[in-house]
């Protein structure tokens, strides 16, 4: 019951931290989870998570990775594979070797294969953390898929080089060339059989179908457990197993490609489920490293053999020489890759620099520290193995407050503070939740609402286009086009009567009422001063009618046959915008589709009102349908200016004025539902 009841806090604290971004969103996920770890392991309730490296591995690291692998572009991946293999493998073995002399020469009382073993453990950059921060900022896409190939591939390196220094430490023997043979073996092993047991998963899942068994169950099953099994196999042969389940990745999405008939329904589950699962594997892989912290820090401020500023000092010097060493590795490896070949693309010191700091160490490096044996061979106690675990934990969360820090800096464009571009980014960002607003009606939209949705989306798209043809002159333009289709609609609509005069199925009345209103359409698309003059006149004709009709004395009869004749009146006008709208239609292009949308969403709502006028329907439901939308709509708007911000696509000024007009137009709209709805 304590087991289960530790699993349900933890998933509240994962849950907590989300809520805690929403409203610090500069502060990223993965420091929040672990200062919420840290706080809970240091409150007086005995909780106390033991690492366990072997189970750390298999159940978040093997899971993580094989989804990395299913959604990691593959041509990018190839493209960039001289960039990615130099920072995979060679910075990972430099980082070893010139990072492991300078921990020897800076703590003496560390020996040089422990120190190799510490630099070792140090080398892989975190692909998780790297793309929860990167996910409010705004990096560019080749550094991006340079980032995600090397956090997929030098895991593996890394820990090799550590498995070889710990050896070395625990038994004093040590082979280059039996090392460098082992590393070939363990990595190619490691991606052959990942790859191999994957094609035998997926042709078990083909076998499964053929046998007609399409269950949604059973297939999503298989998908959740191929990564653990993969792994575990893999890891049983000692081979690598984190190569072997981004292998399978890999392979599992090229299938995913190929197949020609996937359920649908499977596609929707797999992707939710794999969005969960992985939201809280990542969110549990710091929040537990988080735990780990306090125990690991204490060891090392209460021993009196350790000087607490010294201990942080080393921290400090450590991860200033891993990031050096990265951004000389960089210069160097692209410089060399730049004079060799002149038609590559000059790097910039900024896109080094945010590669460079983007090499944020997590997860894997503190579960591999802890697998240090305690005693090496001769039975003495393994040297300083206290200090390289605390060591490591202060590099991990040094990186992460670095990185933190300086990315959104980095990669801030320069022209980030000009006016210009402070508009041109508000603009894009409306454009943006205005489309997020539209998604979500349309999500909603069936045959109960469609009229009221329709009217909504009409209203957005008017705002949709005025953000996009912004400049005064593109406007004027777009008025004259809005025009002219707007004129041959209102033709589409007299050539309909026309066809109906024709063949006799219309009286003389009806067809002066009807050339009275389309008369009435032009003057309002061409004389708007004039129309509102002319629906005035009509306004007042309208009332003295109607008092007319309260004071007069009318039969039944006369009654009744008004009001089939004012139906048919609205039917037949419902049918010549039906007309209008199938003309617009024919004339749509790609070019012109947003303005010819807009005039179709116009006709769509009067439709939707002749026809409650026609049924005497209370307009109270439609408008209360409609409210319901826009609320909907609105909180659409919200959360996607929310996310614009937290990807670092607009700045706090402008997510404060965003939310500012979006709360005027709210109150503007809804008072207008309410005073049609009384």
């Amino acid at each position: 019951m304590e087991f289960f009841l530790l699993i349900l806090l933890l998933l509240a604290i994962i849950g907590l931290s989300s809520f805690i971004n929403h409203f610090s969103p500069y502060i990223p996920v993965p420091l929040i989870q672990i200062a919420l770890g840290v706080l809970l392991a240091s409150l007086p309730l005995g909780i106390h998570i033991p690492m366990d490296p072997e189970l750390f591995f298999v159940l978040f690291i093997a899971p993580l990775l094989f989804h990395d692998g299913k959604n990691v572009s593959r041509q990018a991946l190839w493209k960039l594979r001289k960039p990615i293999l130099f920072l995979a493998l060679g910075l990972v073995f430099v980082t070893v070797f010139a990072i492991g002399y300078l921990i020897h020469w800076l703590i003496p009382s560390i020996p040089l294969p422990a120190a190799f073993a510490l630099a070792a453990i140090l080398s892989p950059t975190d692909v998780v953390a790297v793309g929860a921060i990167s996910s409010r900022v705004k990096i560019p896409k080749t550094i991006m898929h340079i980032l995600e190939g090397e956090g997929l591939m030098n895991d593996a390196s890394g820990l090799v080089a550590f498995k070889f220094a710990v050896a070395a430490t625990v038994t004093g023997v040590f082979s280059l060339a039996e090392a460098s043979w082992s590393f070939l073996v363990i990595a190619i092993g490691g991606l052959a059989g990942g790859a191999i047991l994957a094609i035998l998963i997926i042709r078990l899942k083909i076998f499964i179908r053929r046998l007609g068994m399409e269950d949604v169950t059973i297939h999503m099953l298989i998908q959740i457990l191929t990564p653990f099994v993969i792994f575990y196999i893999i890891e049983h042969f000692h081979l690598s197993g984190i190569l072997s389940v981004v292998a399978a990745g890999i392979v599992h999405a090229i299938y995913r490609d190929r197949d020609q008939s996937p359920a649908m329904q499977l596609q929707v589950v797999s992707q939710s489920t794999w969005t969960v699962l992985i939201y809280l594997l990542n969110g549990l892989v710091f929040v537990l490293l988080g735990l780990q912290v306090p125990s690991v820090t204490n060891e090392i401020f209460k021993d009196p053999l350790f000087n607490n500023w010294e201990v942080s000092k080393y921290i400090i010097i450590i991860t200033a020489a891993l990031l050096f060493l990265r951004f000389v590795w960089i210069c160097t490896a692209w410089w060399w890759g730049w004079q060799l070949k002149k038609q590559l693309e000059k790097p910039s010191i900024k896109n080094i620099g945010i590669i460079t700091i983007s090499g944020v160490r997590g997860a894997v490096t503190l579960a591999g520290a802890f697998t240090i044996p305690f005693v090496l061979a001769d039975g003495s106690p393994f040297p300083a193995r206290a200090l390289i675990i605390f060591i490591a934990a202060g590099v991990i969360l040094v990186t992460l407050i670095v990185a933190s820090i300086v990315l959104p800096i980095l990669a801030r464009s320069e022209k980030g503070n000009t006016e210009e571009l402070k508009e041109e980014m508000e603009r894009a960002a409306l454009i943006r939740t205005t489309d997020a607003a539209i998604k979500a009606i349309r999500e909603l939209m069936n045959d109960d609402n469609h009229g009221a949705a329709v009217s909504v989306i009409a209203t957005y798209n008017q705002i949709r286009n005025r953000l996009i043809n912004a400049s005064d002159e593109y406007s004027d333009q777009l008025k004259l086009v809005a025009t002219e289709i707007r004129m041959k609609a209102l033709e589409a609509e007299a050539q309909y009567v026309e066809n109906l005069k024709k063949t006799g199925q219309i009286d003389r009345e009806t067809m002066y009422v009807t050339d009275e209103h389309i008369q009435r359409m032009r003057l309002a698309v061409t004389n708007r001063m004039q129309y509102r003059r002319l629906f005035f006149w009509s306004l007042i004709k309208r009332s003295l009618y109607m008092l007319f009709q309260l004071f007069s004395r009318q039969n039944e009869k006369r009654l009744q046959i008004r009001k089939e004749k004012s139906k048919k009146l609205i039917q037949l006008k419902v049918n010549m915008a039906k007309a209008a709208i199938q003309y617009l239609k024919e004339q749509i292009t790609p070019e012109n589709e947003h303005i010819y949308l807009v005039i179709i969403g116009e006709y769509n709502e009067m439709i939707m009102k002749f026809k409650l006028a026609k049924k005497g329907v209370d307009k109270s439901h439609y408008t209360q349908i409609q409210r319901e939308l826009r609320v909907k709509a609105f909180q659409a708007e919200r959360n996607e200016v929310q996310n614009l911000f937290e990807e670092g696509v607009i700045t706090i000024d402008i997510i404060r004025k965003i939310r500012k007009q979006i709360n005027i137009r709210e109150a503007y709209w809804m008072e207008e539902t309410s005073v049609h709805s009384h």
